[in-house]
């Protein structure tokens, strides 16, 4: 298993996605699958500045993840960046929120200087498969003031069909870092 979605069988290893598409993540897990009432939740958080339903996401990130996370030898959490205009217009970014408390949780440090998008892409949401890769050519680059840690770990709220994980995570291995995971609050079932 690879990104946590769920398999058709039991003698699958991968799930079409993971079997097809290289990966630049070695591993990652989601809490739950994105239907409601989670659904909901994600939109309220992002969108109606519910910014509270973040500690209650790490929270459950923690409970849930708490000795994988270890396994893994975290030493930095990274949370996927908004562009800079998204952020102006949001005003927070739900994965840094995320990030944020789980470090709290877990007493691993937070890095929001290190991964950076650096190109605004059109929402993924509204994209399939093909155009989620070609929008995030060239949208993510990585601080060279950042020293590059062994094992890091990408925060985001959805995976759909992992191009911005994967995209992140390329940079960060370009940087130097040798293990890269992901958590996320919920996953899709593909596009």
């Amino acid at each position: 298993m690879k990104c946590g979605k769920p398999l058709r069988t039991d003698t699958e290893e991968y799930c079409p996605d993971c079997r097809e598409h290289g990966s630049y993540l070695n591993c990652g897990l989601n809490l739950w699958m994105h239907r409601e009432p989670v659904a909901g939740a994600l939109y309220r958080f992002k969108y109606h500045n519910r910014r509270s339903f973040g500690k209650i996401f790490a929270c459950e990130l923690a409970e849930h993840y708490r000795s994988q996370i270890s396994n893994w030898e975290i030493e930095q959490i990274i949370p996927i960046p908004l562009h800079r205009s998204r952020m102006r217009k949001r005003g927070f970014n739900q994965a840094e929120i995320i990030a944020r408390e789980l470090s709290d949780a877990t007493g691993i440090s937070v890095c929001t200087n290190a991964l950076f998008r650096i190109r605004k892409t059109a929402p993924q949401k509204s994209l399939g498969r093909k155009k989620r890769q070609a929008n995030l050519q060239g949208a993510f680059a990585v601080s060279k003031t950042w020293k590059p840690c062994r094992n890091a770990l990408l925060i985001d709220d959805i995976y759909t069909t992992g191009a911005t994980l994967n995209k992140a995570a390329k940079m960060l291995r370009m940087a130097g870092v040798q293990n890269v995971y992901f958590l996320t609050i919920s996953i899709g079932q593909g596009i």
